[in-house]
Formats: C-alpha cells, structure tokens, sequence
C-alpha cells in the first residue's frame, strides 16, 4: 500500500482572498470552512478525497522571504502557456524571480500573498 496526497495546506494572511484566486486557476469551488478562518476548496463535485487533493487556505503568518522548499506546478488544460499565463496574471499572479536562467520552459509567478508557483508548457487533461 502506498500514501497519496489528499490535501495541501498554505497558510495565508487573507484565506478569502487566496481561496478566491485559487478557485478560479484550478476551477475548484469552496468545500469547507475551518474554525479557524480557514477555507478548503476542491475541484466541484468531488472534495475531500477525490483524485485531485484539496487546499487548505489557513490563517497564518506572511511567508518567509526566503525560497520555499515547496511550491505548487500547474498546466495548462484548455489553452496553450502563453494564453494560461495571461489568464493567470489577469487573475492576480505576478512574474517571481527565484534565480531562474530566463531559458526554462515554464514561468515562476507569485500569488496574490506571494506564494511561488510554476506554471510548466505542457498541456493535461483535465481531471
């Protein structure tokens, strides 16, 4: 038997507001809401426990300025990278710099709190 990931938790200053923009760049919808303040999404129809895992947005304190030792990938599924990229900027996400040569074939960008992300050149299926 073998582990999968289920769920991913980042703290965040303003759950509400990363909830919302990762809602809208994975196309999860909210599932779950914490006593804490915290706020679960997931892709629609499933939650908890389906092939995708589910965020956590957790009230916490700003991430530390120094590079992550984990960040999120995301691909394409219905447009090629340079349209992804220009709906995820539309969205909020900003071009991040964590010592990238300029020559790879994905974009480092920032969430709205700053969180690094990658968005890489090939195209998925959708789940």
């Amino acid at each position: 038997m073998a582990c999968r990931i289920s769920e991913l938790i980042l703290e965040c200053a303003d759950p509400e507001r990363l909830a919302a923009f990762w809602c809208e760049v994975l196309g999860y919808v909210e599932i779950g809401r914490e006593d804490d303040g915290g706020i679960e999404i997931g892709p629609p129809d499933v939650g908890f426990g389906g092939p995708q895992p589910t965020i956590i947005l957790s009230p916490g304190d700003v991430p530390p300025a120094t590079k992550p030792r984990l960040h999120i990938d995301v691909n394409p599924t219905d447009r090629d990278q340079a349209a992804e990229l220009e709906r995820l900027l539309a969205l909020g996400a900003r071009p991040a710099d964590v010592g990238q040569t300029g020559a790879e074939d994905w974009h480092v960008l920032a969430d709205p709190e700053g969180n690094v992300f990658c968005l890489l050149r090939a195209r998925v299926r959708p789940v």
